[in-house]
């Protein structure tokens, strides 16, 4: 989805800061008065009575509109919470290849190894301030503002996550501040995954790298490749072909992996007032499933499969349009989308091997409106919006004995075929109301939610009826140039889950799970330094967790999530001559995620959530060379409720250590005279640490190695 408009304001001088902020309007809605202009007024030359007098005069303004916009750099510094978002270059230089490793360098977000059903690439694993990462089910996630979950609503697990980095321009994460515009699901934030722009003038870029761990008993290097080709046209049409493709094995062994994923852009710029793009994507893959281990198995070989059924497939067609009104203080939007879904895969079950099918259809709309009016000094912008979406799912099982040998077919036993469909619709209001210094947004979000599913093998339905108001107030002030104050309050919703329904939803048993979050923090970025520092509270009621061993819901209840995230980066260029071009740079958070309902577990570590978890690194850039090394780390996890310390013998019970791991980089950039050829090298976990995670309530549960010692050599060119 595109932005809509950059902020607005002219603020009037005042507020006790000694003198007037002299941005862009777009940087953060402030005045832009000059340099000259401020400095008369710090020194006492200007008049105060006509100061005064032109303080009650507010120049021509524009309007936001979308919240998220193009997650620039300004956009992200006025936000009023807590926001980073990973660009594009930062993904190169550091060779992340997956959204995983992209989503770790985001203070207060886990994504460990892919595990458990999720053991593959094209699943998506994350939790944010202590939220269970298992298929970043409490997380709105988004591309070009398209709600990518399969199922929004009725199912928002990720066990196929159709987004590859190699088709990303950033991948924008917003913790606090954005639950009024983008939902459901949004207690762990909004994850917005934006693709490659269209290119202003027709060019060709591509870029491919290659990973491949030495210790590992598995040789089969992972390739990974991208391109784009497009350009926009005098008469403001537009276009751009994108892939992104992966082809080979991971570090462990049955992990062989293909993946390509075509995305097609069009927009056209009617005139000044008039836009409209559109998007398709069809994203097809299948990887094998290496499976966890138990700790003899571990201990022997921590590379090995002991799964060789286990194998997943997927593939997802999307459509979507829109059209863009910007004219003055006022702007408006209209976005439709349609999404068909199919995920399955073969499972060792124990003592069968199912094959699931699964096919979900997605059609939704949104419409959005902004107006911007005065009130004396102060300015509105009052915002509107509206979105319809409607599920549909078909989900089936078929099944053979572990003692056939035999795989299952759709002509095996069936023992699950259920339908499901969800009617959701949404409503928004907000008014962001600028006054001298301050910008506050006071807005409320109504859903409605209308879900039923039919077993059709023993004719039995399921209903369930939700509605809740999410009201939220957001608050920025501008200490100075370049540095906001924040806070913010929020509530959140999320639907029963259409694995939830059955003999639950009909007995009052599952409701849907509703929190309210708490920011407080500041954001700096002037000169050579930029930071971030901020607290939160999370207060979570009626948290579930779904456990595919025993087809049951684990009724967590009450948790709490406290903690605080912090960020910096310090440019050398002014201590010493030969620094210039360093940075020294690092992130850390604090999380403290308990449970807080009362029961046996009162006061435990909500699982899956490290306390500490932080990067400190430092990167030179010289001329056309770029070199960097970083450190990652974070403390001990535990895998279950109870927090059980000794580990079971089937690896998925037990403390997960923590541990800390180096990476180191380089890259050269040959410039125009060579297509734009750069080529780049690194080790990533330099000292090959070995460390792991687990999977617990899951049907291939057991311990996964992490990351061990990878090379990597990466090229790009551009035409």
């Amino acid at each position: 989805m595109r932005t809509m408009a950059s902020v607005a304001l002219l603020l009037a001088a005042g507020g006790g800061v000694s003198h007037v902020l002299a941005t862009e309007a777009a940087a953060g809605g402030v005045s832009p008065v000059s340099a000259a202009e401020a400095a008369a007024r710090d020194a006492g030359v200007v008049d105060t009575a006509a100061d005064a007098a032109d303080v009650s005069t507010l120049a021509t303004v524009t309007v936001v509109g979308d919240w998220l916009g193009d997650a620039d750099e300004k956009n992200v510094q006025d936000h009023p919470g807590a926001r980073d978002v990973v660009r594009r270059e930062q993904l190169q230089q550091q060779g992340l290849t997956t959204v995983r490793q992209a989503l770790n360098r985001i203070p207060g977000v886990n994504a460990p190894e892919n595990n458990g059903t999720g053991s593959h690439d094209m699943a998506l694993n994350f939790g944010i301030r202590g939220l269970n990462p298992r298929l970043a089910t409490r997380s709105t996630l988004l591309m070009d503002g398209i709600p990518v979950p399969y199922a929004p609503y009725g199912q928002p697990q990720l066990s196929l996550g159709p987004v590859s980095m190699g088709n990303m321009d950033a991948v924008d994460v917003v913790r606090g501040g954005g639950a009024v515009r983008y939902g459901p699901q949004n207690v762990g934030g909004i994850v917005n995954f934006v693709t490659r722009a269209i290119p202003e003038d027709f060019g060709v870029d591509a870029g491919l790298q290659m990973d491949y761990s030495p210790s590992s008993t598995q040789h089969a290097p992972k390739k990974t490749g991208n391109f784009r080709v497009g350009g926009t046209m005098d008469n403001g049409l537009g276009g751009a072909i994108l892939y992104s493709g992966v082809r080979g094995s991971d570090y462990r062994q049955h992990s062989r992996t293909r993946i390509d994923d075509v995305i097609v852009k069009g927009a056209y710029q009617l005139n000044a007032v008039h836009g409209f793009h559109a998007i398709a994507q069809y994203y097809d893959g299948e990887a094998d499933m290496p499976g966890g281990l138990t700790v003899d198995a571990f201990r022997a070989d921590p590379y090995q499969s002991t799964r060789p059924v286990d194998r997943f497939w997927g593939r997802r067609t999307l459509v979507g349009a829109g059209y863009d009104y910007s004219e003055g203080a006022r702007k408006a939007s209209v976005n439709t989308f349609f999404t068909k879904t199919l995920r399955s895969g073969y499972l060792d079950q124990g003592n069968f091997v199912s094959l699931s099918p699964r096919y979900y259809w997605v059609r939704g709309i949104e419409a959005r409106g902004s107006q911007g009016f005065d009130t004396g000094r102060v300015h509105h912008e009052v915002g509107i919006g509206y979105r319809y979406i409607s599920e549909a799912s078909h989900e089936l099982r078929y099944r053979e004995t572990i003692a056939s040998g035999l795989l299952p077919t759709v002509s095996s036993r069936n023992d699950r075929d259920t339908r499901g469909k969800t009617e959701a619709h949404a409503i928004y209001i907000d008014d962001r109301i600028d006054y001298g210094l301050w910008t506050i947004t006071p807005g409320v979000r109504y859903e409605r939610i209308d879900q039923q599913q039919v077993n059709l093998i023993s004719n039995r339905p399921y209903t369930g009826d939700y509605s809740t108001a999410l009201p939220a107030l957001n608050v920025l002030y501008r200490l100075d140039e370049g540095w906001n104050l924040y806070a913010n309050t929020e509530g959140s919703f999320g639907s029963v889950q259409y694995s939830q329904m059955p003999n639950r939803v009909r007995v009052n048993e599952i409701k849907p799970e509703k929190a309210r979050t708490w920011e407080l923090g500041t954001r700096y970025a002037q000169g050579m330094v930029r930071g971030e520092i901020g607290a939160f509270l999370i207060n979570f009621n009626n948290q579930y967790e779904s456990s595919q061993t025993t087809d049951s819901v684990i009724a967590r209840g009450k948790t709490r999530h406290a903690g605080i995230e912090s960020a910096f980066g310090y440019r050398l260029d002014e201590l010493l001559p030969v620094l210039k071009g360093a940075e020294v740079y690092g992130n850390y958070a604090y999380v403290d995620a308990t449970i807080r309902e009362a029961g046996p577990n009162k006061g435990n570590q909500v699982p899956f959530s490290s306390k500490h978890k932080g990067l400190v690194g430092i990167s030179y850039t010289q001329d056309r060379w770029q070199t960097g090394f970083e450190g990652e780390f974070q403390s001990s996890q535990y895998a279950d409720n109870a927090n059980t310390l000794a580990e079971s013998a089937d690896g998925s019970t037990g403390k997960i250590p923590g541990y800390g791991v180096w990476n180191l980089r380089g890259s050269y950039d040959f410039g125009p005279e060579l297509a734009g050829l750069k080529l780049g090298a690194g080790i990533k976990n330099l000292f090959n640490r070995e460390f792991y995670t687990r999977s617990y309530d899951d049907n291939n549960k057991g311990k996964y190695l992490g990351l061990p010692r990878t090379v990597y050599v990466q090229a790009t060119v551009k035409f």
